[in-house]
């Protein structure tokens, strides 16, 4: 799906403006994530982009370790496509998200404005 998150990362940039983000290249460093981002409080963050054609959302070992490491000012961002939605998830959510799937793990905010909401007030 690295097509997938091409194309997502490109709604990303059009999408939330409030943010400076710097994309990081996987093959650099295995399962950091795609995005070090910076808001206006001076706080730093990273967000993993993952887009899923329905319930299920594939992590590799690298990108489950680092969220478990690192829970605090992680993200998983993700693009559902059936049906359409963008929700947002704390990257401690990552072993649920693998074993459940999205729809029954608590999101923190969906859809392109309230996304960029929390992101902008991150601490």
């Amino acid at each position: 799906m690295p097509k997938l998150e091409s194309k997502f990362w490109q709604e990303v940039k059009k999408n939330i403006t409030q943010i400076s983000f710097t994309r990081l290249e996987s093959w650099a460093s295995a399962g950091v994530p795609d995005l070090l981002c910076y808001n206006k409080k001076g706080t730093f963050f990273t967000i993993e982009l993952k887009v899923a054609k329905r319930k299920k959302i594939i992590f590799s070992p690298h990108q489950i370790a680092f969220h478990m490491k690192h829970p605090e000012h992680t993200f998983i961002l993700l693009k559902v496509l059936e049906p359409l939605a963008i929700k947002l998830y704390a990257g401690k959510k990552v072993q649920e998200l693998l074993t459940l799937g999205h729809e029954p793990v608590a999101y923190i905010a969906k859809g392109w404005t309230t996304v960029q909401e929390h992101l902008v007030n991150v601490t």
